[in-house]
């Protein structure tokens, strides 16, 4: 009887430090993927080109909307690239990383660290701790994060981007209805296999609602701007 409550006792222990390590294995790399999504493609640009803070002109949003309405196309790509970039870096990099203490604790489900190494980049672009908490809306890292984690996808939530702001001329609500596109999708097509990525796609659907509310408000007011150029049925002067 001794004996068994020994091993008893033996295997609660081993149980609550897996349990710590993989708590720890999942905090770090979440604030991993956070630390990387901080960094705003609009403020590298910005020091690569002199110095220039967009949170001060436009829209004073850091995104790539604002980018290229006050500094041009070549200064908008780049800040896309490095946006994107975080979201590929946070889900397809950050989660295969072995750390020095616990290395890759197997009994992590490897979906949900993926998954919540790229919500931690999304919520880092958003809330940058090196910027103040000033970022951006998320949309362009989110989709970072879709193409590692549904690649099939992208060329949906494209389509879907795509109609709605030729014929609407409205950018931040093409992402809108984009970002909210892709649940649906994930609920018709492919539940309840992918239920931890229709999951993702539903929270951070909500989330960009969320980040784009003062884009919701605009609209609502007709002050929103409207990129009349881009809408297949304008009206003709």
């Amino acid at each position: 009887m001794f004996g068994q409550y020994e091993c008893y006792n033996a295997r609660q222990s081993l149980y609550k430090i897996g349990t710590v390590t993989l708590m720890f294995e999942l905090s770090i790399k979440f604030l991993l993927s956070y630390f990387i999504g901080s960094i705003m493609g609009s403020m590298v640009m910005g020091k690569l080109c002199g110095g220039v803070d967009i949170r001060t002109m436009g829209s004073e949003n850091p995104g790539a909307t604002n980018a290229l309405r006050t500094q041009g196309g070549l200064f908008a790509l780049g800040v896309v690239v490095i946006d994107l970039g975080k979201g590929l870096i946070a889900a397809g990099i950050i989660p295969g990383i072995e750390l020095p203490i616990v290395g890759n604790n197997l009994e992590i489900s490897r979906i949900w660290l993926i998954l919540s190494c790229g919500a931690g980049s999304v919520i880092g672009h958003v809330w940058p701790m090196w910027h103040k908490f000033r970022g951006g809306k998320g949309a362009a890292t989110l989709v970072g994060t879709l193409i590692i984690l549904a690649p099939g996808l992208i060329t949906c939530l494209l389509l879907v981007w795509l109609c709605v702001l030729v014929l609407s001329g409205y950018v931040g609500l093409a992402t809108i209805i984009a970002s909210l596109s892709a649940p649906v999708y994930l609920a018709v097509m492919r539940l309840p296999s992918d239920q931890p990525l229709f999951i993702y796609c539903a929270v951070f659907a909500l989330y960009i609602v969320f980040t784009h509310r003062s884009n919701i408000h605009r609209m609502m007011h007709g002050t929103e701007v409207r990129n009349s150029r881009l809408m297949f049925f304008r009206r003709r002067s």
